[in-house]
């Protein structure tokens, strides 16, 4: 992690002009084909939602504008970011979820396991331990018995809240392609349209990279 010279940093301006706003977070929704990446889930026996996990942070983390976080009017990069997301138990009868976070490691396989088995394990549905005094987090969460075009999230209004909000909904078909609403919220003194649409893109090609057999 470092800290940024605001004064020397080529997003000086827009830092400064986005950072006074009451409401600095901005969302942009839109579809990404997942034809590929499901059936790559199915061959190799991964559960989706945790696979998605690691997918979505895997990229983020070669984007630097989602690294960035600001600690009281101070701006700093993380070397690395990881998931922090809701989770609800398939035997859950009280219909309420938890939030879980699992360290970003290793490859695809071996996080869909450790997260399975870190949500399987913890019984509280907010552990606070894990992420107390932390800004190195994703925030993710999915809703997946609807599908719809917006997604606005809870939030204090606190314009040094700088951790992305990434979700996305029930998928579904269209011609011959399955797609799936996903949204991205970040904060608009770090990262603009064009960063968001960045990070989508490379998502979309890492989702349809991954080898068949």
């Amino acid at each position: 992690m470092k800290e940024i010279d605001i004064e020397s940093w080529k997003r000086k301006e827009h830092f400064h002009f986005f950072y006074r706003m009451d409401y600095p977070q901005y969302n942009i929704c839109m579809d990404i084909d997942i034809s590929h990446f499901l059936a790559y889930t199915k061959q190799q026996q991964l559960p989706f939602y945790y696979a998605m996990i690691y997918a979505v942070t895997d990229v983020l983390n070669k984007t630097e504008e989602f690294r960035y976080r600001i600690r009281d009017g101070k701006v700093v990069l993380h070397n690395q970011v990881h998931p922090s997301f809701t989770d609800m138990d398939s035997d859950s009868s009280d219909e309420l979820f938890k939030i879980v976070t699992v360290n970003h490691e290793g490859n695809i396989h071996a996080f869909t396991h450790a997260a399975r088995e870190a949500s399987r394990y913890q019984k509280s549905y907010f552990d606070l331990s894990k992420v107390a005094g932390r800004d190195d987090l994703i925030y993710i969460t999915c809703i997946p018995w609807i599908s719809f075009t917006h997604l606005s999230h809870t939030i204090t209004l606190n314009r040094n809240d700088s951790v992305p909000r990434i979700s996305w909904r029930k998928y579904y078909q269209q011609d011959d392609k399955i797609l799936l609403p996903f949204s991205v919220q970040v904060h608009h003194a770090l990262a603009d349209g064009i960063h968001v649409g960045k990070y989508v893109n490379e998502l979309q090609k890492y989702l349809n990279c991954l080898i068949l057999k």
